[in-house]
């Protein structure tokens, strides 16, 4: 088998699929700075003359797997692989593997960060050291920037997958209360934590954290209601996706003081509109540009998870569909 790889890849990575597949042509996406665009893709993939494609930010158009009907797989670095034309995929016959809970790790620890960061007040802190603003016996500082620590905190995880899992196994020693919401998750396999309403998770949390895929069930899902039900001193977590929360409603709420602030990593245009902007300015937010899941250590987690996958399923025989997205491929490929 012949395949091409689009994301970074380590070498040992490269190696072991070799060894197992076959050829691999390696044209990482990061020679460019930028994702290989539809035209690109196409051309790529016939000069190299694929059997398989693995990607993580191309555009894997409807277009693109049209002309490459042939594809054995695709597997995208992605926890959902969003950048691929699914429909397209499946009509194809062309399993579509993925990286879940690649980023994990990165995600529980920046939520951990950020968090502690804005309940002490480190950044303003920073700034007011750096201003020159110490002056001779005097205690501002330590009134002015006094905070809150995370120990003691009701946290309520809105989506309970890998990444609200890790959060609440990192944060429960602090200790933390643990409450999630999640009608897919069985209350009996954790517990340790609380399994509750969405209505309950925003209205008796302390931090109320983001972490849901994106489906038509969960876009605007995170309305003017729910914010309504926070406790004021509460606060706003999203490290998920933007389109799952009401922006208007959010800005209504941290505008008006309604919550104690937001900590945000996603916005609903990346480089941010008008409006994602007024929301980034507020004084009661903090506002990282979509860098939760960005290590180089996520760039290993996604090797390792998807040679795993691809080794078992080409080599093995082990018709495990834990990383295939589309698994309605998978009785014509059994």
């Amino acid at each position: 088998m012949k395949i091409l790889i689009t994301a970074p890849y380590h070498e040992q990575g490269i190696a072991e699929l070799q060894e197992s597949l076959g050829e691999v042509i390696y044209k990482p996406w990061k020679i460019n700075n930028r994702a290989y665009n539809e035209e690109e893709l196409l051309n790529l993939l016939y000069e190299t003359e694929a059997e398989a494609l693995i990607t993580e930010h191309d555009h894997v158009t409807e277009k693109v797997i049209q002309a490459n009907r042939h594809l054995r797989f695709i597997g995208v670095c992605r926890g959902t692989p969003s950048n691929v034309a699914l429909k397209t995929a499946t009509e194809s016959n062309i399993p579509v593997f993925y990286t879940p809970a690649r980023n994990a790790q990165a995600v529980a620890e920046m939520f951990i960060a950020n968090v502690i960061t804005f309940m002490r007040h480190t950044l303003p802190g920073i700034d007011w050291l750096k201003g020159r603003k110490w002056e001779a016996g005097a205690h501002t500082s330590y009134l002015q920037f006094k905070g809150n620590e995370l120990a003691g905190k009701t946290i309520g995880l809105v989506g309970f997958g890998a990444i609200g899992q890790l959060i609440a196994k990192l944060v429960a020693p602090y200790p933390c209360n643990i409450q999630y919401y999640d009608p897919f998750v069985d209350a009996a396999t954790f517990p340790a934590y609380k399994k509750t309403s969405l209505e309950e998770v925003f209205a008796s949390s302390d931090i109320v954290s983001i972490h849901l895929p994106v489906t038509p069930d969960t876009q605007r899902l995170i309305d003017v209601s729910l914010f309504a039900l926070m406790k004021a001193d509460a606060l706003f977590v999203n490290t998920a996706r933007a389109v799952v929360v009401d922006r208007e409603a959010l800005y209504a709420a941290l505008s008006a003081n309604k919550i104690k602030g937001a900590i945000l990593d996603v916005f609903d245009n990346e480089p941010p509109d008008e409006l994602d902007y007024s929301i980034i300015d507020l004084p009661n937010v903090l506002a990282t540009p979509h860098i939760a899941g960005a290590t180089f250590e996520v760039e290993d987690h996604h090797v390792r998870i998807l040679n795993e996958a691809l080794i078992n399923w080409f080599v093995k025989g082990k018709k495990v569909a834990d990383k295939i997205y589309n698994k309605e491929v998978i009785t014509a490929k059994v």
